[in-house]
């Protein structure tokens, strides 16, 4: 689906409201047996932990990886010691499905995100009944609706779900940090032109609580960007780049570096 610039986000989120408008109400089930995402980056702080995603396309690249089988993807991801797998659902823009967060949650023990624009309770329920342990949720998908983004966010810790929360710059940090959440992501990708600095990261460290992990997000290719963004940040969102290696599991280990502060 083409996307006309300057407009992601916008686009997106319309044509997510349509998928919500037709999309069934679920009985939550419970959630998946894994450990607490949150609770293994405060117990492993020396070393920068990797999240490691699963998706075939985006709409700034455009096809990524189309043939891929996504389980073997995510079994080599654990294996090589991933914190959480990622994995795609959005179907029109990414070429994800649903059916790849259920086949991967059922094939691993780590965590698994459910990586969508979630903007209903309808897809939080779906997320965890496809095995998601993790929801993500984008300040940026509630501009002017804090109390939705609130609403969400303490409907997805009742059912026992952790939550990334996205944000990119610091108006959106003070809102995750306003939710009280404690994970805490900061995408280097502007939604709006699908632009990627990783200045976007390094400009808001110094905003940043004790108490909470950190997530760096988008632009992350190998080891200078490892280097740069370990000293401020727990772990890091690597999805393209772990798609388009021919080691999976070398390029992976090689983002887990020591953490100097």
């Amino acid at each position: 689906m083409n996307i006309e610039p300057g407009k992601f986000l916008e686009t997106i989120l319309a044509q997510k409201a349509q998928e919500v408008a037709e999309m069934p109400v679920e009985a939550a089930g419970q959630v998946r047996a894994s450990y607490r995402l949150y609770d293994f980056l405060r117990q492993h702080p020396e070393q920068l932990q990797v999240i490691a995603e699963c998706k075939k396309a985006s709409p700034s690249l455009g096809a990524i990886n189309l043939d891929a089988d996504l389980t073997a993807q995510a079994l080599t991801y654990e294996a090589a010691g991933a914190a959480m797998i990622s994995v795609l659902t959005d179907s029109a823009f990414f070429k994800g499905n649903i059916g790849y967060l259920q086949e991967i949650s059922a094939a691993v023990n780590v965590p698994t995100l459910a990586k969508d624009f979630i903007i209903d309770k309808k897809q939080i329920v779906r997320s965890l009944n496809a095995g998601a342990t993790v929801i993500l949720l984008i300040v940026a998908c509630f501009e002017n609706d804090f109390e939705k983004l609130r609403e969400l966010y303490d409907y997805a810790i009742l059912l026992g779900l952790e939550v990334l929360v996205e944000t990119h710059n610091k108006t959106e940090l003070n809102l995750a940090h306003a939710l009280d959440a404690r994970i805490i992501g900061v995408n280097n990708r502007n939604l709006k032109t699908f632009e990627v600095s990783l200045q976007n990261s390094l400009d808001l460290v110094a905003d940043f609580k004790a108490e909470n992990v950190y997530i760096s997000e988008s632009g992350i290719f190998g080891l200078a960007e490892a280097e740069l963004l370990a000293p401020y940040f727990n772990g890091l969102l690597v999805g393209t780049a772990l798609m388009q290696s021919e080691d999976v599991s070398s390029a992976l280990t090689g983002l887990k570096i020591e953490r100097k502060k």
